[in-house]
């Protein structure tokens, strides 16, 4: 009991200490506040979420860059026609000679008129001089008997092939029209991954579609898309009808001519490609002056540095083009290029593998005096040619005669014969030194390495192979673990090839 007296007797404290802090507090409780909170409560409350203004105002770049872009983007109809000939008779049997002939003349002028069949696709393409001119894709008006081209204004005008480069996918095609909008060249070479682009085209006849994205890689080549590969990789959507519409920069140049994707579904995957707008300028210029594409061409047959091979040849890394091989009286042999040497620069840009050296060579006028950059036994020089047009011929590829090279080094399990034997067994024309690879062993080093039966060895570690005889001495002089590095001839190419025994 005494317990429960002392517990409200501090209740009542407690309460009353209450009451006289509130009585105390009270006036100051509900004053006004002093103007310093007042200011930080109206500055708070000055923060709004930012007006649809400035959210406008951000996007208008590229608003801009789009407007811009779409005026110069046009939509391409083409039509092929065919008439297959059976179309015209009700039944098969009706196109029998023998039918016809009994029926006579009366019969075929009662058939009806032959039907005309209509295949229709749909692209794109960019304007880019005021008076009609219009780049697209070769893919996109090949073989057509019609072309519609479709301005963004409504407006519509009959296209006319002014000529194509399958080679690289690209075409030109002319309006009769003056006064055009236009979209000015950008320079693709100063492109960046992660710079951002607009792809603007008419995919699946939605004309004057606008999508985002990056620049995802640059010079991808090997597609095995067209001959002259240095694609733009991008990821800003492109879709069928997209092809020959335009690649911009934030700057609003045209910077690529979409023209191909990667796809699994027949549908937008992520990976598109755009020719890059330095060869596309270059074939348009080509094709409008000549009629045709003239490329440069220096004499030489090139191949990929790989570790293996940049390790043989002394270089740091794999990078540049390794000539295997210098034509006669080329451009290349004329300025003392040599097989083995490695060209890691021309005219100044970097080598970064043979896809890029043949576009570049490809790209330059004829006439043009222009210095390679070679590695050659370990030491830079620098070499001066003038590039050449590519020929309209390359434009369009009892007796010791056999020896098994055995032991434990990389061209164990080798079986060759004198080429000059063997060469038409193997679809080759008369070759009048080295040895032929007839048979290769199974998973030995060189199965490995890629040497394939019908390959002819040239060189063996820089010394030359004129026959069996060769081979064998050869052969017969390599350690176990010695790489070897091997020059061959494979159909039209002349290519090295290193092979690791321990590999």
């Amino acid at each position: 009991m005494n317990h429960s007296v002392k517990l409200i007797q501090w209740g009542l404290v407690v309460l009353s200490v209450a009451g006289i802090l509130l009585l105390v507090a009270g006036p100051w409780a509900c004053s006004p506040p002093s103007d310093t909170a007042v200011s930080e409560q109206t500055a708070v409350a000055a923060q709004p979420t930012p007006p649809a203004a400035e959210t406008v105002a951000s996007s208008q770049p590229f608003v801009a860059i789009a407007k811009q872009a779409k005026a110069s983007v046009v939509n391409i109809a083409s039509v092929k026609k065919s008439a297959p000939r059976g179309d015209r008779f009700p039944s098969p049997f009706f196109e029998d000679p023998f039918f016809r002939r009994f029926f006579g003349e009366e019969f075929e002028r009662r058939l009806p008129a032959p039907r005309d069949y209509r295949e229709q696709g749909l692209g794109s393409g960019v304007i880019v001089t005021s008076d009609g001119y219009i780049v697209t894709n070769n893919h996109v008006v090949e073989a057509a008997d019609e072309l519609t081209v479709a301005l963004p204004d409504k407006r519509t005008f009959k296209g006319k092939i002014v000529g194509t480069d399958p080679k690289t996918d690209v075409a030109v095609i002319k309006i009769d029209a003056s006064g055009l909008p236009v979209l000015a060249w950008g320079d693709a070479g100063q492109l960046q991954v992660g710079e951002m682009v607009l792809a603007v085209g008419n995919p699946f006849g939605l004309s004057q579609t606008v999508t985002m994205g990056i620049i995802s890689a640059v010079g991808r080549a090997n597609m095995g898309i067209v001959d002259y590969e240095d694609f733009i990789q991008t990821d800003a959507a492109i879709n069928p009808g997209n092809s020959g519409g335009a690649l911009v920069n934030l700057r609003g140049e045209l910077i690529g001519i979409n023209t191909a994707i990667f796809t699994q579904s027949g549908g937008y995957m992520g990976i598109g490609f755009a020719i890059p707008s330095n060869m596309a300028k270059s074939v348009m210029d080509s094709l409008v002056k000549h009629g045709k594409v003239v490329r440069g061409w220096i004499g030489v047959s090139i191949q990929e540095v790989t570790p293996d091979l940049a390790k043989e040849f002394g270089v740091a890394d794999a990078r540049g083009a390794l000539v295997a091989d210098v034509m006669d009286d080329s451009p290349a042999s004329k300025a003392k290029l040599e097989r083995g040497d490695i060209i890691t620069a021309f005219n100044g840009t970097a080598i970064r593998d043979p896809s890029q050296l043949r576009s570049l060579v490809a790209d330059t006028s004829p006439g043009t005096s222009v210095t390679v950059s070679i590695i050659r036994d370990k030491k830079t020089k620098y070499l001066t040619l003038t590039i050449a047009e590519l020929p309209k011929e390359l434009a369009k590829t009892g007796r010791r005669d056999s020896g098994n090279s055995k032991g434990e080094h990389a061209l164990a399990g080798l079986t060759v014969e004198d080429a000059a034997n063997q060469s038409e067994r193997f679809g080759r024309s008369k070759t009048r030194s080295g040895v032929i690879v007839t048979e290769i062993e199974a998973d030995s080093p060189a199965e490995r390495a890629g040497v394939r039966t019908g390959d002819v060895i040239r060189e063996i570690n820089r010394k030359p192979v004129k026959d069996v005889r060769d081979f064998d001495r050869l052969t017969g002089q390599l350690s176990p673990s010695s790489p070897v590095l091997l020059l061959l001839n494979r159909g039209n190419a002349t290519i090295f090839l290193s092979i690791n025994p321990g590999r």
